[in-house]
């Protein structure tokens, strides 16, 4: 893995990520998202847990980050959502020397009935870990099933944040919640223009959807 010191770490994120083939381009049918929305890019950051020494820069970028944030009030541990978020927590808990718990997206149904994993105490100061973030809506479960087990949330850490949708920030401020990241679609984009091997027009494809993905959307079938 070759790092340059002269790009900023969403650059480099960005370029590992395409790297390891993490970020797809569709050039006709666009991919549809859960949320019924349509893209010509898509995102998966789980290919990272089998890149052992990218996996290592990214969580030594995100605790170095997240140490930084929490000088004055440190986190007792870390919390990964089901299911992208387990491993990340798990590394980014042994990066920090930090306890890690778990949270389902519901409550499990039987035995015991639980939705978060591991041990967690009331007042608990917890950092949320997650793969990405898109519009921060299904980040809510998350944070709700923390607080509802008395701990508290107030900082989400992700690897990668759309950044496209403008509303996602204020939902969860709302919340009384701050994201993180480390790279964001428009590092992709920069990383995208400065590759050969992709062709102008399939830039030029990423490039109208991030300016406006709600009305690419629409005109290419998603909501």
């Amino acid at each position: 893995m070759s790092q340059d010191k002269s790009q900023s770490v969403g650059q480099q994120v960005a370029r590992m990520l395409l790297d390891i083939k993490a970020v797809h381009i569709s050039d006709d049918k666009p991919f549809i998202f859960t949320s019924g929305k349509a893209s010509p890019v898509y995102i998966d950051c789980r290919k990272i847990i089998s890149f052992p020494e990218i996996r290592r820069f990214l969580m030594s970028q995100g605790a170095a980050m997240m140490a930084d944030l929490s000088a004055d009030a440190p986190y007792d541990a870390v919390a990964g959502g089901e299911t992208a978020g387990i491993p990340f927590a798990a590394w980014m808990s042994e990066e920090m020397d930090k306890p890690m718990q778990y949270i389902r997206k519901k409550p499990k149904g039987f035995g015991r009935d639980a939705q978060i994993e591991g041990l967690i105490e009331e007042g608990q100061h917890i950092l949320l870990v997650e793969d990405l973030a898109t519009d921060g809506g299904s980040k809510l479960n998350f944070i709700n099933a923390i607080r509802t087990a008395g701990a508290e949330v107030n900082h989400i850490f992700v690897i990668f944040y759309y950044d496209i949708f403008k509303d996602a920030m204020t939902k969860l401020a709302e919340e009384n919640v701050s994201l993180h990241y480390l790279a964001t679609w428009w590092d992709v984009l920069e990383a995208i223009k400065q590759d050969p091997t992709i062709s102008d027009e399939r830039v030029a494809r990423v490039e109208a959807f991030l300016n406006a993905p709600v009305a690419w959307s629409q005109e290419n079938g998603g909501q």
